[in-house]
């Protein structure tokens, strides 16, 4: 797997890019002391760099996903158009199997599938390749114009002086635009609103300290750093007027699962009368999974939680549990800030009925 380190000053690189028929990513866990872009050059190396969170985040994996799908179809070019169809069914499942919580990866990999099954067979496998990536570029151009529109839906929501708490990262490293969460914060700070964003540093793999508070930092917005542990207090000092998260999945009622942590955040800010909005692009949406209990949670390994850092932290032999996100009831959301505009409660009628799936 080939690589470049890039300079810590100026711009953040994309996390992601197709270029030259070639996958680059990010590498995430090498922020904020590093910034260093791999080349993907095969599906195994795209399933692991999704597993180990070197990309992360729904709509980011989701779109990674479909370029790793082109990735893993290249060397079928020339073979042909049954055995292409073939491959192309073992390979989107391999790569949807790298995480299974964010709806995303498995939403783009069957969206690939389903743009192949309705072309012709009369084409080359040559042609389907070519129908499948312009699907992934597809993608790609719809999550970052889904970033504006939440953006645009949610700015209203930040009042000049307020405080936002956020958990984990759905910023723009965790998609290919201005991030889900993060997209109010970055409208309202470009038109000059005052604001502050407390970010949770969200254990286990600190991506609220290590991401979020990067990307904010960079962009001059206003960010304070907390450990989880602080939220309660923070809130308990009137420093927090609105919260807002993303998603990794939302089922149809209106539970969504998202970073561990998030369910506690989410009971805090309803005992203390703040609102609680989820970023939510129609790409999370999961409107075929009924409610919270239904979602699957990805469980990681110990390791994550008996170390910080380089160092462990915990004795050997205790046993661990880690689960990667919880789910939080619908019965704790104020609203779902989508790319089509505030969606309120009753979730599953508004829901339904604003994405045409009712």
């Amino acid at each position: 797997m080939a690589s470049r380190t890039e300079s810590l000053a100026g711009a953040l690189p994309a996390t992601l890019e197709w270029r030259d028929d070639t996958l680059y990513l990010l590498d995430q866990t090498r922020l904020p002391l590093q910034i260093v872009v791999e080349r993907q050059a095969s599906v195994e190396e795209v399933w692991e760099s999704i597993r180990a969170l070197k990309v992360r985040g729904a709509p980011a994996i989701g779109v990674a996903g479909a370029y790793g799908l082109c990735v893993a179809m290249q060397g079928s070019r020339n073979a042909g158009v049954a055995a292409f169809r073939a491959r192309l069914a073992e390979q989107a499942a391999y790569l949807a199997s790298a995480r299974p919580t964010a709806v995303n990866l498995r939403w783009a990999v069957q969206r690939l599938q389903d743009r192949i099954a309705g072309h012709d067979d009369a084409g080359s496998s040559s042609t389907l390749y070519d129908v499948l990536l312009d699907e992934a570029r597809r993608i790609h151009d719809e999550d970052q114009a889904l970033c504006e529109g939440i953006g645009r839906n949610g700015q209203a929501l930040i009042r000049p002086g307020c405080g936002i708490l956020t958990h984990c990262n759905a910023g723009a490293l965790a998609t290919t635009g201005i991030g889900t969460a993060t997209a109010p914060m970055y409208l309202a700070h470009r038109s000059g609103t005052p604001f502050r964003v407390y970010a949770d540093e969200t254990r286990p793999l600190l991506q609220g300290a290590r991401l979020t508070a990067f990307e904010l930092q960079r962009a001059g917005i206003d960010v304070t750093l907390l450990t989880d542990s602080m939220a309660a207090a923070t809130m308990q000092r009137g420093l927090v007027d609105l919260v807002i998260v993303g998603t990794d999945r939302v089922a149809a009622n209106g539970d969504f699962a998202n970073k561990i942590g998030t369910l506690g955040v989410a009971i805090l800010a309803k005992h203390f009368g703040i609102p609680m909005y989820v970023a939510c692009p129609s790409s999370t949406l999961d409107l075929a999974t009924r409610a919270g209990e239904d979602i699957v949670i990805e469980e990681r390994a110990g390791d994550e939680v008996t170390s910080f850092g380089a160092r462990r932290t915990a004795p050997e032999g205790v046993a661990v549990r880690n689960p990667s996100f919880d789910v939080t009831p619908h019965t704790l959301v104020a609203g779902f800030i989508t790319e089509r505009g505030l969606v309120g409660p009753p979730f599953e009628q508004n829901l339904s009925s604003l994405f045409g799936m009712g």
